[in-house]
């Protein structure tokens, strides 16, 4: 599915080939039974679907799914310098970098010497930062809004539960994580 990266060659970016259309899918034979009973099947193919569908509208809104993580995570105080960034988010701290470069080129964050360690970079995010996360997060509500259709509230809310319990287990910076609602 993966087929290109994008234009920044600091930190390529996998970008997928547009979804394949139902008719198209229909036509195409069947996965097997042992495939379509396996959870980490499932949850694989799902994750490429998610990628397949978000990283083409994240682009046409001129971003991408890296600079969203750091915007939303700046935009929840969680963090602040370069280094806590990347711990976060699992980003190697030199393609951080880049993703950095590019925030601080759209004007959406500064990046400034920590005054108590010359060594450090202090990150904040600026007002039109907060304005283009809140666009950002309308963007992404729609996409989920849109992937999960098949399921009701309830079910939602189950599968974010239930997600959200597996990530835990498997990593400890999703431990206390609100498990209510879908949103973004």
């Amino acid at each position: 599915m993966i087929t290109k990266s994008n234009d920044t060659k600091r930190y390529p970016i996998p970008v997928a080939t547009a979804p394949a259309s139902v008719s198209d899918l229909i036509r195409s034979p069947r996965l097997p039974a042992e495939l379509l009973k396996s959870t980490i099947f499932l949850l694989k193919r799902l994750g490429d679907l998610v990628k397949e569908r978000t990283v083409p509208e994240f682009a046409a809104a001129g971003c991408n799914p890296y600079q969203h993580a750091v915007l939303t995570l700046l935009g929840e105080g969680a963090a602040d310098t370069q280094a806590q960034i990347a711990d976060a988010l699992g980003f190697d701290r030199s393609a951080l970098v880049g993703v950095l470069d590019d925030l601080e080129q759209q004007g959406l964050i500064e990046r400034r010497r920590d005054r108590n360690d010359r060594r450090r970079h202090v990150v904040s995010m600026t007002a039109d930062g907060k304005r283009t996360l809140s666009r950002r997060r309308a963007l992404l509500g729609r996409i989920e809004g849109d992937f999960l259709a098949p399921l009701d509230a309830d079910e939602r809310d189950q599968l974010q539960g239930l997600l959200l319990k597996l990530a835990s287990y498997h990593d400890p910076r999703y431990a206390g994580g609100n498990s209510s609602g879908s949103g973004s």
